[in-house]
This record gives C-alpha cells, structure tokens and sequence, in this order.
C-alpha cells in the first residue's frame, strides 16, 4: 500500500512538473547591440587613395604643360561626427617638410563635399559662407595650389577636419597659414584623410 501511495505521488509530480514547463513563456530574444557609427572618410572622383593625382590638378608654374590647369580636386566626405558645426580643409605635401598647399574653412556643417576647382579668392561662392587662406610659396593666391613636384614624386595628403565651431572668427585675409593649421588643428573633433602622388 505504501509502495502504491510513493508511485501515485511520483506521479502526481512528474505531471505538475511537465505543466509548469508548458506554462513557462519563451525567452526573450537578446537585444541586438547598436550598429557602429559610420567611420568619417573622405574621397575623390578624381583620384583613388594613394593614386596619381591627375595632371589638371597639378600647378601652373611648374612647367608649359596645357594640361596642368591648377585646379582643387572635388572631394566628399562622409560619416562626420554629428556635433560638427563646420568643416576645414587642410592639404599638405607630405614629402616636402608637410609644405602646405591649401587651407580652406568655414565650410559649412550642411555640406558634404568640394566641387573641382574651387575659386581662388578669399570668399569663393561654392561652399556659401567658406574661407580661403593667401597661398604664399610658388604662387601668390588664395586657395588651392597644386602639386609642384616636378622632378619627384610626392605625396599629398587631405585632410578634412570636423570643428566644434561653426566659425573661426579670429582668422582673416591676413592669416599666415600656418597660423590657419594651428587653429583648425586646436577646434577639431574628428579628421578624415586621402592622399593622392603627384
């Protein structure tokens, strides 16, 4: 009698046991981590990341060639930190002491790219609102010069900078430009860079 009262009980568990299992809900799905921001790039249609920089975008005062026209390089960025309140910038001959070439700044947080030959006054139209620093080297102008390397191969080197403001009021048309490197330096929160050869 007593063996007959242990299995009934076994029994009675076993089946409370198995509902308590159907009962249960199903666990939750993990929650997916965030996807990872969009690294801050920058690139060309001109040129690939360390290809040749074509001869239209090279100096003038190199040379006789009818093909180097002195003219920026269009570029593009994209994945900028989203606290940029405007953008500069800086190109560097990498292979020449870091001789730089073209500082343009104030380019608006709302743009995403430089159109191909960017005037070379001090407040070109396009970006609206943009600076250029006075080139002082192998040409006296404002904006871009090209690469001069004629008898090298250099390599140059873009860089784009995302700055915590939205104007760099204590630059002017008299800026040195390296006294321009300095400042977009100090007030950048993130930098993408291409080079091109030339």
């Amino acid at each position: 009698m007593i063996t007959k009262r242990v299995m009934s009980y076994a029994l009675i568990a076993a089946s409370a046991t198995g509902l308590s299992c159907a009962a249960a809900p199903p666990a939750a799905a993990s929650p997916r981590p965030p996807a990872a921001p969009a690294a801050f790039t920058v690139t060309s249609t001109a040129f690939t990341e360390g290809g040749t920089i074509p001869k239209v975008h090279e100096c003038t005062s190199g040379g006789n060639d009818p093909r180097q026209k002195n003219e920026s390089p269009p570029l593009a960025w994209t994945g900028s930190p989203a606290a940029a309140q405007s953008y500069a910038l800086i190109m560097r001959d990498l292979d020449n002491n870091n001789l730089l070439h073209w500082i343009i700044y104030d380019i608006p947080a709302t743009a995403t790219s430089l159109p191909q030959n960017v005037e070379h006054v001090y407040q070109p139209p396009v970006p609206k609102g943009s600076r250029q620093i006075y080139y002082r080297g192998s040409a006296s102008l404002f904006g871009y010069q090209g690469p001069c390397s004629p008898n090298s191969v250099n390599t140059y080197e873009f860089v784009v900078h995302a700055l915590n403001k939205a104007t760099l009021d204590n630059l002017d048309a008299d800026s040195s430009i390296q006294t321009a490197a300095r400042t977009i330096t100090q007030a950048s929160i993130g930098s993408a860079r291409i080079t091109g050869e030339s």
